[in-house]
């Protein structure tokens, strides 16, 4: 990983290119981000940076975190993410990285947290096929169907696709385009959709299959 920085998802909308041709963008507001620890082989058995984004109010910080923050002396962070960078001796505890990190063109990877739909059936949450609505199906058209078989094995195998909690998980969506930036609000519109709800944390890093 060379380069990553964490982000809010602020919307959705187009931007138009040069020959005219609409391109579907997400805008996040990605950074400013504080470097606020420094992890480093000898110490910690691996080379990684944590970095911290959003202002937050002293008071809302337990003892620990403060602490933790007036270590690195800087001011105290809503989100705290750690980055495994090839090159962690680049940025020292207190550097700011922002959405210049990045350029037009680069390919990324965006991790967050998807949306929860509560509790969906199988229809819903497997894409399960529906049943027929005729021939003697009823009452129920959408529901998952057999379970397998009756006295052999007399259970039902783990990973049978059943209703349940959906959503609110890691979703990672891969090689998308940085489509333009804008630094001095710290914006980056990226080519495509990103998981997560409007003001959700996201993550951009390298794109790892680029």
């Amino acid at each position: 990983m060379q380069k990553g920085i964490i982000g809010k998802k602020i919307g959705m909308t187009q931007i138009f290119d040069e020959s005219g041709k609409v391109i579907p963008v997400t805008v996040v507001e990605a950074g400013p981000c504080v470097v606020v620890q420094k992890k480093t082989v000898e110490n910690d058995g691996y080379s990684a940076l944590q970095l911290g984004f959003g202002d937050v109010k002293v008071q809302r910080m337990n003892k620990p975190l403060k602490g933790h923050f007036d270590k690195a002396d800087v001011a105290c962070k809503k989100t705290l993410k750690e980055f495994r960078f090839e090159d962690c001796d680049s940025l020292n505890v207190g550097d700011v990285v922002k959405a210049d990190t990045f350029s037009v063109g680069d390919s990324v990877d965006v991790i967050g947290t998807s949306k929860g739909k509560g509790y969906a059936g199988a229809i819903k949450r497997h894409n399960q096929h529906v049943l027929r609505a005729t021939h003697g199906t009823g009452p129920v058209s959408r529901q998952p169907g057999s379970m397998g078989a009756c006295s052999s094995p007399s259970r039902i195998y783990k990973g049978k696709g059943m209703a349940g909690h959906m959503g609110v998980e890691r979703v990672t969506v891969q090689n998308l385009e940085v489509v333009k930036i804008d630094a001095e609000n710290n914006l980056i519109a990226i080519k495509g959709a990103v998981p997560g709800p409007k003001g959700g944390i996201v993550c951009i890093i390298d794109s790892v299959k680029a």
